[in-house]
């Protein structure tokens, strides 16, 4: 058996002490299991009804009370159902990898807790502090959307309530909201109340959004019937912009469907995840698809796509044929889907921060959990919090398209997280290092049963344990007589195939990055951007055929917890979902990347100075899969 500290750099020789200061990025925690459940848990008290609600309603927002008018103008025309059809696909992508890691990994912390698993630390504290700047600012630039949509209830933003309306700070020229502040503050309350009476206020929203949506679906419908749908009688055709405009479109309304990932942030509090997990994800993305799309039909049909209001085009549409008054129930629609949105954005926040806390890379408070409602309350207040002051003090829509970084990042790690799983699945776990008298004991009972890997240079001391008890104890295992035992023919086969699968997957991500970044490219000369284009894609191409024909892991069916939902047509599927999200992340533009560098910054900063040294895999011991049981084992009945 092979022993490991976390920080071990065996065959580096001069290097290794060097090496060592980096090998906080690369370790990988073990899915929680009784072991490793040393914390307090969740209520689990979802059903399946309760995440369809909280998916719809964290991704059905205000968008699509507007984004429709604006890609139907200037991408795509009639053709805007087809788009929104292409980027339910492609979101579907994602969310077939998150079914799949959100059942074998059913704990709080989504993406940074599978990334954590399965990558590694360091990529695991980006993704979870990008998601963290995801849900503050998303929240905040939501709720200050509320503002104008209630001033409509009131004949203008003018005839607000004082304590409601916005108002400008003499000298400093910031204009606070009130409004957006005390939503945010409302909605905390509401989630300091426990996580199943938020949900049924969260399904009660989106219910009254939803009749608002087919209200829109029914009586458009009508009209179109009535009117003989003259927005599709055009000699433009049904694709005024080409393909080109189609798929332009489709780029631009992925981000509607941007919100399902919450319900995998909910997975600990999920009475039976491995089946309701994936049935929350699948059936609230199939839901807003659909509603997405009949809307979109509906609205265009209704009206030439060339005369929609860009900022209200379902209003304008309903006035066009003399429906005034539906523009205050297509404001009700707006407003609770703002409201449902602003909820799905403040609820993974808190659960975010816990995990994280509990892995030790950020302070202990954050990880309470209130044995009333059994939810992380102190995280959910300080969060809250923090969102109601920036939603006062600062106007972010300007930082909005920084919410999408997080998303992206976390679509992308969790899809190559997903084949990491099958084919090149965690095959060490860490362990304490207060259980090294277990294993100590365990070497000792062993006989011919373990073994040393001779391709593994025999253990030693200081470069395994850079501490000096942990040292001392090193040295006591090594007394034990270990029976080293031959590589047979089948684990040097599974070794290799191991190597392959792991460079394939690395070489795959690489030939991905260099298509995208050419792709995204606008200023280079058009050969060379063909030429860099096609190397990356033969890379990738290459790629995919080699990892189609390597075997998967048989561990991999028993990796987390079994009997879940499996993602399907693996590696296509996953390869696709970070071609497309890689696309979508470099496409964001210089200014967006800018300013999210500065967030990752800070987060580098704070990850260094505390996430490293105060990690709960700071002084653990790496050891192989099969044992890890038998030593918690022995570990008990020591104490015993």
């Amino acid at each position: 058996m092979i022993v490991r500290d976390e920080n071990s750099s065996v065959g580096l020789g001069g290097g290794g002490k060097w090496f060592r200061g980096f090998g906080s990025l690369i370790r990988r925690k073990q899915v929680d299991s009784v072991h490793a459940r040393r914390h307090g848990q969740l209520a689990r008290k979802l059903s399946a009804v309760d995440l369809v609600g909280i998916g719809v309603g964290a991704t059905i927002g205000a968008g699509v009370y507007i984004l429709i008018g604006t890609v139907a103008r200037e991408q795509a025309g009639p053709a805007l159902v087809i788009s929104l059809l292409i980027a339910g696909i492609a979101a579907g992508l994602s969310a077939f990898c998150y079914a799949e890691l959100a059942c074998r990994c059913p704990s709080a912390g989504s993406a940074y807790h599978y990334t954590y698993i399965c990558i590694g630390e360091g990529v695991a504290w980006l993704v979870g502090w990008s998601l963290i700047l995801e849900y503050t600012i998303g929240a905040s630039a939501v709720a200050r959307g509320i503002t104008p949509n209630l001033a409509l209830f009131f004949g203008g933003e003018e005839n607000l309530p004082l304590f409601l309306a916005r108002h400008t700070l003499p000298g400093l020229g910031i204009v606070v909201d009130p409004c957006a502040a005390a939503l945010i503050l409302i909605v905390t309350l509401l989630l300091c109340l426990g996580i199943k009476e938020s949900s049924m206020a969260q399904s009660i929203v989106t219910t009254v959004n939803v009749g608002v949506m087919l209200f829109i679906i029914l009586v458009g419908g009508y009209l179109g019937f009535k009117s003989g749908w003259v927005g599709y009688e055009l000699s433009s055709g049904y694709f005024p912009y080409g393909v080109n405009g189609m798929f332009a479109g489709s780029a631009i309304v992925f981000f509607s469907y941007i919100g399902f990932d919450s319900v995998s942030s909910t997975a600990e509090e999920v009475k039976n995840p491995q089946r309701d997990l994936p049935i929350g994800i699948s059936t609230a993305l199939t839901i807003c698809c659909l509603l997405y799309m009949l809307v979109s039909a509906v609205i265009v049909g209704l009206v030439p796509y060339y005369e929609l209001n860009p900022d209200t085009p379902i209003s304008s549409a309903f006035s066009s044929y003399g429906m005034e008054w539906a523009v205050y129930i297509i404001t009700t629609g707006a407003v609770t889907a703002l409201f449902s949105s602003l909820l799905g954005s403040v609820l993974p926040q808190p659960r975010v921060f816990m995990a994280m806390a509990r892995d030790g890379l950020l302070p202990p408070f954050f990880s309470d959990i209130h044995r009333g409602t059994q939810i992380p309350l102190k995280s959910t207040i300080v969060t809250g919090v923090f969102a109601a002051t920036l939603a006062f003090f600062m106007d972010v829509s300007q930082l909005a398209g920084m919410v999408s970084v997080g998303t992206l990042l976390a679509f992308t790690t969790v899809a190559i997280s997903v084949l990491i799983i099958r084919y090149v699945p965690p095959n060490e776990v860490p362990i304490p290092s207060s259980l090294l008298s277990s294993v100590d004991q365990l070497l000792g009972h062993s006989g011919g049963h373990i073994g040393v890997d001779r391709d593994i240079s025999p253990l030693d001391p200081a470069s395994y344990y850079e501490d000096s008890h942990l040292h001392d104890k090193s040295e006591a295992l090594l007394e034990h007589p270990l029976i080293i035992k031959e590589v047979t023919k089948d684990e040097q086969s599974e070794k290799s195939r191991r190597k392959l699968a792991a460079w394939t997957i690395a070489f795959l991500c690489i030939g991905i990055l260099i298509v995208t970044s050419a792709a995204s490219v606008d200023w280079s000369p058009r050969i060379l951007q063909i030429t860099v284009c096609g190397m990356g894609g033969v890379v990738l191409l290459c790629s995919v055929i080699v990892l189609a024909c390597i075997k998967q892991d048989d561990r991999s069916h028993s990796f987390g917890y079994s009997g879940g939902f499996a993602c399907p047509c693996v590696p296509f599927l996953p390869s696709a979902c970070i071609l497309i999200n890689t696309y979508l992340l470099i496409d964001l533009g210089v200014d967006t990347w800018l300013r999210v560098s500065v967030w990752l910054l800070i987060g580098v900063l704070i990850y260094l100075f505390y996430g490293r040294t105060h990690s709960s895999l700071l002084h653990a011991i790496y050891v192989p899969s099969a044992y890890a049981d038998e030593i918690h084992r022995s570990q008990a009945i020591h104490i015993a």
